[in-house]
């Protein structure tokens, strides 16, 4: 709890934070980057070059601000959960968090000038740890549960056995613990961080790839969109080195698999939703399904370019017969020789996605997963159709996690 003075003075400046919020985050990151140069390694360069990052952080502290002092109805305790799964993701330490709140603090200061008094200070100040102190409980729980000791590194060396060309710029990537141990258990919808060392330099990135396997396989699976620069944007660094780079035989870093969203809630009748390269954490609840609930109603709902960009398309006749309860309808923007499946397998349509269409039993978990404004529009429609909003999971990957509608 925010103390009363406290509470007293985030209220009264909250609008004049707000107003400035990016602009704060605008000058933390060059100031925290001058001083800790290292800290380049944990943050996606992309992210930080559209801006998006800073649009991230300024969205959290004020949120959170605004849940403390009652000004807010975000339901702060997925949020936070959700961070924290991709801090221990990254290999946050409580130490990274005293390095930014310095500099959070001084970046607040540049730009309010005069008006930080030290009033002021202490209770944006006190607004920071507090969040700062339910990441740390929350980030340290992970680590004890993925079997990593205090202090222990996130990374461990994994070796590629396998790439498999999936679907145009689409790789699939199988991997194997180099050390020869157990290939650690995880749930449909979780992720690994994946780390690379770029050329020059760029150093360390880290990017989080949905695991598009079944849990309990002796081995791993990512699958890899390649992100293709548009409008001026510069490609994707780290799926650029994946598809360019990376062969059988080659050694990845990768974290434990993290991620607070599970593709199979429930027992009962299940939706899956996906848009493109979105479709990694469905794919992997299928093959669990099939494995381990092959009489599990399933609806599998699909929406890509085309199937020529579709991966792991030719998956679903197999995943088809082993789940006699799997109804597929996929919906492809463009139409194109040989998009048609077996029509016993899959009912394809033109055009975008109408959730209107989607079937739907009344008692179903949903999971989704792909771009936001996608995921905004079939949720809305769900939940328009009456599913309850507890009941309709989703991922989001990146600044967008508080932003979007979702």
């Amino acid at each position: 709890m925010l103390s009363e003075s406290s509470a007293a003075v985030v209220t009264a400046t909250l609008p004049v934070v707000r107003a400035h919020g990016e602009e704060i985050t605008g000058r933390f990151y060059p100031r925290m980057f001058a001083a800790h140069p290292e800290l380049l390694n944990l943050f996606n360069r992309g992210n930080q070059a559209t801006g998006q990052q800073k649009a991230a952080l300024a969205a959290a502290v004020v949120a959170y601000a605004e849940h403390l002092t009652g000004a807010g109805d975000a339901p702060w305790g997925p949020i936070l959960d959700r961070i924290a799964h991709k801090h221990a993701s990254l290999g946050i330490t409580a130490t990274s968090y005293t390095i930014v709140g310095r500099h959070l603090m001084g970046a607040i200061g540049e730009v309010l000038g005069d008006a930080v008094t030290p009033e002021v200070a202490a209770a944006w100040d006190e607004v920071y740890w507090l969040l700062a102190c339910e990441l740390i409980a929350r980030e340290a729980r992970l680590y004890t549960e993925a079997g990593l000791a205090e202090g222990e590194s996130v990374w461990r060396d994994w070796r590629v056995t396998e790439v498999t060309t999936e679907a145009t710029d689409v790789r699939s990537f199988t991997l194997v613990p180099v050390d020869g141990g157990d290939v650690p258990d995880f749930v449909p919808g979780q992720y690994v961080s994946v780390a690379v060392d770029l050329d020059g330099d760029l150093g360390q990135q880290i990017r989080q790839y949905s695991l598009s396997g079944r849990p309990g396989a002796p081995q791993w699976r990512i699958t890899v969109k390649r992100v293709r620069g548009e409008g001026g944007a510069p490609d994707g660094m780290v799926s650029t080195f994946l598809h360019e780079r990376v062969a059988v035989g080659d050694t990845l870093r990768l974290s434990p698999a993290f991620g607070e969203v599970s593709a199979i809630a429930g027992d009962g009748p299940l939706l899956l939703v996906s848009a493109g390269i979105g479709l990694t954490p469905a794919m992997s609840a299928l093959e669990h399904l099939a494995e381990t609930a092959p009489e599990r109603p399933v609806v599998l709902v699909h929406a890509d370019r085309d199937g020529a960009a579709h991966a792991h398309r030719d998956a679903l006749p197999r995943l088809h017969d082993r789940l006699p309860n799997l109804q597929l309808k996929l919906w492809y923007e463009q139409s194109t020789d040989g998009d048609e499946l077996d029509a016993l397998t899959a009912e394809v349509s033109s055009g975008r996605v109408d959730p209107e269409l989607i079937p739907l039993s009344p008692d179903a978990h949903v999971h989704l997963c792909g771009p936001l404004p996608f995921m905004n529009q079939i949720r809305g429609g769900l939940l328009r159709r009456g599913v309850p909003v507890e009941r309709i999971a989703y991922e989001v990957f990146g600044p967008g996690m508080l932003r979007g509608g979702v």
